[in-house]
């Protein structure tokens, strides 16, 4: 039920769905007033959520700051969530805009700095099809080299909450010394820390895929962007996550 409920949910935390809608009513309502509000309400929030100087600065808040690594130090494990990989219509994994979670790990592995990579990933769509991210993914990793014994793959999850349990269960599998890195996209690396560390595993938070929060201020920041729109709905489907998994036993 929980699952079900957040995939609908999530669709609800778009501010161009917000803004769309002020402007839908407020043309189609016959009391003058009330559409003089309703449409200054969406430009505000047109001009609030297409700011890319406001998403920065949320971003540089909210991320996760990356651990300081020992240079002569191997871990026994880095755990790489998935959302890297998406099933196309032939039902065939691609690599989406989070690929540097999978680019990370394998740095991270061939540099010697981990000795297994385990990755966490089913799949999270409502309506799930065979295709399991994490079974995708030891493809590719077998396509650059990286051998079997380096590999564990967590083939169950739905979401950052199952990521978390179904792992625990793998690593309780293993003799892996703790603690072990957490790889996954800068934006969603507080809630899955905290998910993690609930969960009662070790970790190291190891960010990347950043998109907002590292560049520097400059002029177009402030003129209206659709991108900052689109950032903004994945940083209100972190906070209202992680709020939920806060509250959740």
């Amino acid at each position: 039920m929980f699952f079900i409920l957040s995939k609908t949910l999530v669709v609800l935390l778009s501010p161009t769905l917000w803004i769309f809608t002020l402007v839908i009513i407020g043309f189609g309502t016959k009391r003058p007033a009330l559409r003089k509000r309703l449409l200054s309400a969406s430009l505000i929030l047109f001009l609030l959520f297409s700011n890319t100087f406001l998403l920065n600065q949320f971003a540089r808040w909210w991320d996760v700051q990356p651990a300081s690594l020992p240079a002569d130090k191997t871990y026994s494990c880095a755990i790489v969530l998935g959302g890297f990989g998406s099933e196309d219509m032939k039902k065939k994994g691609y690599f989406n805009f989070a690929a540097d979670r999978f680019i990370q790990a394998i740095k991270l592995k061939t540099e010697g700095k981990v000795s297994r990579l385990l990755i966490s990933g089913g799949n999270g769509q409502l309506f799930p099809t065979d295709f399991r991210e994490s079974d995708w993914a030891l493809s590719e990793l077998k396509d650059v080299k990286i051998p079997d014994s380096g590999i564990l793959i967590e083939n169950r999850s739905r979401n950052s909450y199952e990521n978390a349990l179904f792992t625990k269960q793998l690593l309780d599998t293993q003799n892996l010394k703790p603690p072990y890195l957490l790889i996954t996209s800068a934006y969603h690396m507080r809630r899955a820390m905290y998910t993690y560390k609930k969960m009662g595993i070790d970790i190291i938070p190891f960010p990347c895929n950043y998109f907002a929060g590292r560049s520097k201020t400059t002029f177009p920041d402030f003129i209206p962007r659709a991108s900052a729109l689109a950032g903004w709905e994945i940083y209100l489907k972190e906070v209202v996550g992680y709020a939920a998994y806060y509250f959740k036993k």
